[in-house]
């Protein structure tokens, strides 16, 4: 099994190589926005073909960039209008199902490329050299440039690591380069005797992860931190917005990261601390595909002298704010990568009703949850407990299935969730959803004498 990391390597350049890099950086990104403009006069094109005939001349005489580098240009703008053009399609069929009606403006006009972030190709554009030091590709040609990094990642590059593309970096408050340096690491593939543990873990916003080993020891960790602190931003946010100052655009430029970094961080912590508070373990998590779009609330009509208006409260728009910024698939990718690298693996399971369901008796409401609280209440046993506290133990369940299915059959089930044409992905999905029906937590599970 391959698992791919990313490098983070210090450039310590000198003065005449920092220029050399940073005029290189510029010159890439305008050769972007050229490439981007010509793309947009001609269609809206998204082929690489057609921007490489119109464009590769003017790359490399105006810009001066390297045969290589120009080529990489094309691409990058090619799948970036790939992705505009996604986006529009998606747009298109979600207002013709009604569930939105906001016009996709992505392709009104060209994609503008704002960073300097350049991409580098392995063996054509940098390369590793012994005694760590890295040749890197300029408009003036190559310069040899040591840096620093992690050290257990720089072990791996040494020891012969698959080695990718990479990113040149600039971080401008402290006018310090890096090289972002992706590569692959082959790693022994898992099998069920090494997962000595089941935890499952259940994400959310008032608690960012809540997890539960089989033995049904919890472990919570709170989000309120967190929100208060994105609170503050689209706070801060909306009054500099509405100021439109020079000096309030400015202010939104320096602010512009630190909500996205807090909320990495938190995720980070987490993450670590799951995985080595359980090691060696098959971890749970819920498939949340389109759980936004499931979860937003929508416009109501309101009767207004005698017409229809439609308004959203602003407690809908609070919540569709908290709701579009929750961050669960970086804390669910960060346990993935994190999990590999210990040992341990993680498995995705269906993430229906594992809130509402009973742990206890099996039964499944929404008047289990009384106003969608962090009280759960059986209405059926009148089990009591925290709400996710019961969601992670329904998927340290689920997650145990998963289990000893493989232990029985050698091989993991699909992941659920996966499209299927002729309807047998929807037929296996409410399969397991009736054996998931059947599960009870035992209080004591431990076997007697």
């Amino acid at each position: 099994m391959k698992q791919t990391l990313t490098a983070k390597l210090k450039l310590k350049t000198t003065p005449a190589q920092f220029a050399s890099l940073r005029a290189t950086q510029l010159a890439y990104r305008d050769g972007l926005n050229m490439v981007s403009r010509y793309a947009f006069e001609h269609g809206k094109t998204s082929s690489n073909i057609c921007m490489h005939r119109g464009c590769y001349a003017e790359l490399r005489g105006r810009y001066r960039l390297p045969s290589q580098m120009a080529c990489t240009v094309e691409r990058e703008v090619a799948a970036a209008y790939k992705g505009q053009w996604t986006k529009l399609k998606k747009n298109g069929a979600a207002r013709s199902a009604g569930h939105t009606k906001k016009r996709y403006k992505g392709l009104d006009q060209p994609p503008k490329f704002v960073s300097p972030t350049l991409t580098y190709q392995h063996g054509k554009d940098y390369s590793l050299k012994g005694d760590q030091h890295i040749s890197l590709l300029t408009l003036e040609g190559r310069v040899i440039v040591p840096y620093q990094g992690y050290a257990p990642h720089l072990a791996l590059l040494r020891k012969g690591a698959q080695v990718g593309a990479a990113k040149l970096w600039y971080d401008k408050p402290h006018k310090q380069y890096y090289l972002l340096v992706s590569f692959e690491v082959e790693r022994p593939d898992p099998t069920p005797e090494q997962q000595k543990q089941v935890v499952g873990v259940d994400v959310g916003v008032r608690y960012l992860a809540v997890s539960c080993d089989y033995k049904g020891t919890p472990t919570f960790y709170s989000g309120k931190r967190v929100r208060a602190r994105a609170n503050h931003y689209a706070r801060l946010r909306k009054r500099l917005q509405k100021k439109g100052t020079r000096s309030a655009t400015r202010r939104l430029v320096a602010i512009s990261g630190r909500e996205r970094r807090l909320k990495a961080s938190a995720n980070h912590t987490i993450a670590r601390r799951i995985i080595e508070r359980n090691p060696h373990a098959m971890i749970g998590i819920e498939q949340l595909t389109g759980i936004r779009e499931r979860t937003k609330r929508r416009t109501h009509r309101r009767k207004k002298n005698g017409t229809g208006v439609e308004r959203v409260s602003l407690k809908q728009r609070k919540s569709n704010r908290i709701s579009s910024q929750w961050s669960f698939a970086e804390l669910q990718s960060m346990l993935a990568y994190k999990a590999t690298l210990q040992g341990s693996m993680v498995a995705r399971v269906d993430a229906d009703y594992t809130s509402q369901g009973c742990p206890r008796c099996g039964h499944v409401a929404q008047a289990n949850r009384p106003g969608k609280g962090l009280l759960f209440c059986c209405a059926n046993c009148h089990y009591t407990l925290h709400a996710d506290l019961v969601g992670a133990r329904n998927i340290t369940m689920r997650t145990l299935t998963v289990r000893q299915d493989w232990t029985v059959t050698g091989h993991l089930s699909v992941a659920p969730g996966s499209s299927d044409p002729d309807g047998s992905a929807v037929e296996a999905k409410a399969t397991r959803l009736r054996r998931y029906a059947e599960l009870r937590w035992m209080p004591d599970t431990s076997p007697r004498l």
